[in-house]
C-alpha cells in the first residue's frame, strides 16, 4: 500500500471530493458516512457469525417471496436506525421492507433518498461464502416533507451515487458519485476504511461467465446459445469462457469488476423478469459499472435507462465488460446464433 493510501480514508476520501463542489453543503458527505457507521456495525455481526445467534432463517418471508434470514433483518434494521435521523433522507426503500421506509416525524427531512438491499447472498452465510450490502442514493424530486414513492422510482442515470460492501476475507466499501470508482478496505486495526483500489477500471472483455445455470432448460433459446457459445472453441484462443459462479450477486459482480467478465440473471419460462431486483440491487450496480468503463443491460435495454413502476420491480440483467455484454444483448435479442 502506497503512502497516499495508507493516509487515505473513506471520510478523507469523501470530504476531499466535497471541497471540489463550492455549492455544497456537507449533507451529501454527511450521508455517506453515516452510511459507512452502518456497514462497520454489520461488519460487527458478520465477522462473528458463528458465534452468535444470527444465522438461520426466521419464520417469514419478504415483500419479494425471500425466505429472511436473520442477518438479513438484523442488517435491515441496523441500516435504518443509522440512516433515520440525520436529516439528509426523505424517504428509504429497502428489500426487507413492505412498501417504503419513512423517516420518523421527529427527525428532520433532507434531500436524499436512500434505496439498498441490506444482505445480499445471505443465504450463503452459514457456509462462510461472501456477502455482501447494495446501496444507491437519489436526490429527492419533491420539493419538501416525507419522501414520496416517485422519489424512490428515479430510473437509475439520475443516481447520485451508488455503492457496495463485501464481508468476505476482507471487507470491502466500493463507491461511486459520478467521479471515478473507488474501493476501500477496512482495517480493523484501525477501524477505518484505507484506500485499497483508486479508479477502478473493468477490462473491455473478459475470460468469465457467472450464471446459475440449473435454470438452463428454463431459458429462451438465445440465452441457451450464448452459454454454449462462451463454452465452445475458437482459433484465437479467448474461448472457452471458465464459469465461475459463486451466488451472491456482490461477490461474482466484485471479482469480474476487477478481472472483467460478464455476470447474468435472465428472465425465464417460470420467471420471465427474472430473480434481481430494478431498484435497490441491479441500478446502483449499473451505476457503478459504467462508470467503470463496462456495461448493464436487461437484455434489450440499459438498465440506467429503465423507468421503475414499483419498488420491488424486477429485471433481467446482463452485467459486466462492455464486450461481453454488447455480444450476450446480439444472442438474446436473436441477431447472432454461433
Amino acid at each position: 500500500m502506497s503512502e497516499k493510501h495508507r493516509f487515505m480514508t473513506l471520510g478523507r476520501h469523501i470530504d476531499e471530493g466535497e471541497r471540489e463542489h463550492p455549492e455544497a453543503t456537507g449533507d451529501f458527505s454527511g450521508l455517506l458516512s453515516d452510511l459507512a457507521i452502518a456497514v462497520k456495525m454489520i461488519w460487527r455481526e458478520v465477522s462473528k457469525a458463528g458465534l452468535i445467534e444470527i444465522l438461520g432463517a426466521t419464520d417469514r418471508q419478504n415483500d419479494c417471496g425471500d425466505e429472511v434470514k436473520k442477518l438479513d433483518e438484523f442488517a435491515n434494521e441496523t441500516i435504518y436506525r443509522a440512516m433515520d435521523h440525520g436529516g439528509h433522507l426523505c424517504v428509504m426503500a429497502s428489500e426487507e421492507s413492505h412498501g417504503l421506509i419513512s423517516i420518523p416525524d421527529k427527525y428532520p427531512k433532507g434531500k436524499y433518498v436512500l434505496v439498498y438491499d441490506p444482505i445480499d447472498g445471505s443465504s450463503n452465510i452459514d457456509a462462510n461464502v461472501s456477502i455482501g450490502s447494495i446501496f444507491g442514493i437519489y436526490r429527492r424530486i419533491t420539493e419538501s416533507g416525507p419522501g414520496t414513492e416517485a422519489d424512490c422510482l428515479q430510473p437509475g442515470y439520475k443516481l447520485a451515487a451508488s455503492a457496495y460492501v463485501i464481508y468476505g476475507s476482507s471487507t470491502i466499501f466500493v463507491y461511486c458519485t459520478g467521479d471515478g470508482v473507488h474501493g476501500f478496505t477496512l482495517d480493523p486495526s484501525v477501524g477505518e476504511f484505507l484506500l485499497s483500489h483508486e479508479n477502478m477500471r473493468i477490462p473491455d472483455r473478459g475470460k468469465t461467465y457467472s450464471v446459475n445455470e440449473g435454470n438452463y432448460g428454463k431459458w429462451a433459446d438465445g440465452m441457451r446459445s450464448y452459454v454454449n457459445y462462451l463454452k465452445g472453441t475458437d482459433g484465437s484462443g479467448r474461448r472457452p469462457y471458465s464459469s465461475r459462479y459463486i451466488g451472491s450477486l456482490v461477490a461474482d459482480f466484485h471479482r469480474n469488476l476487477l478481472h472483467g467478465g460478464i455476470f447474468m440473471y435472465p428472465g425465464d419460462s417460470t420467471n420471465p423478469d427474472g430473480k434481481l431486483r430494478l431498484v435497490y440491487e441491479c441500478a446502483p450496480l449499473a451505476h457503478i459499472v459504467e462508470h467503470a468503463g463496462g456495461k448493464a443491460s436487461d437484455g434489450i435495454r440499459r438498465i440506467l435507462d429503465i423507468v421503475p413502476k414499483a419498488v420491488h420491480q424486477r429485471t433481467p440483467f446482463f452485467i459486466g465488460s462492455g464486450e461481453d455484454v454488447s455480444e450476450a444483448e446480439e444472442f438474446i435479442q436473436g441477431r447472432r446464433n454461433h
